[in-house]
């Protein structure tokens, strides 16, 4: 367990669901979300936009840990294509361990339908800041 306000808890070998917010809940350029992206697909091959699964078969990777580096690397990215200093995410982020009756396809999609519910596009598929492996594809 980790603990900032929020407890959280890990299991090992468990598939989790991240939510993490920018700093003073600044709304990204499209450029910001592009590297992050990145950063998230393609830096962390066992890791897409909403954090699908946190271990290989033989090793399992602390939640924090993964978080921090995450964070880290996009926010340095995202400051030095922005040319600008300073936080960019919330220290806080907020996890969910997926029940062994949840369906991670199922909850991932809900998850995906978030810039249609928020009026962004019509249609989810529009968003172009959504990576799902059974679509889009393996990294």
């Amino acid at each position: 367990m980790f603990r900032r306000n929020l407890p959280h808890y890990q299991s090992d070998f468990r598939t989790y669901f991240v939510t993490f917010a920018t700093a003073s809940r600044w709304i990204l350029p499209p450029i910001a979300r592009d590297l992050t992206m990145r950063h998230i697909v393609f830096d962390h091959g066992a890791v897409c936009i909403f954090m699908r699964r946190l271990s290989c078969r033989t090793m399992c990777y602390s939640l924090s840990l993964v978080l921090k580096g995450l964070k880290g690397s996009s926010a340095r990215s995202i400051n030095k294509a922005l040319h600008r200093n300073g936080s960019v995410w919330q220290h806080e982020s907020f996890d969910h361990e997926l029940r062994r009756d949840e369906d991670c396809r199922l909850k991932s999609e809900y998850i995906c339908a978030n810039p249609v519910r928020k009026g962004l596009v019509s249609n989810r598929d529009d968003y172009r800041w959504i990576w799902r492996e059974w679509i889009e594809g393996a990294t």
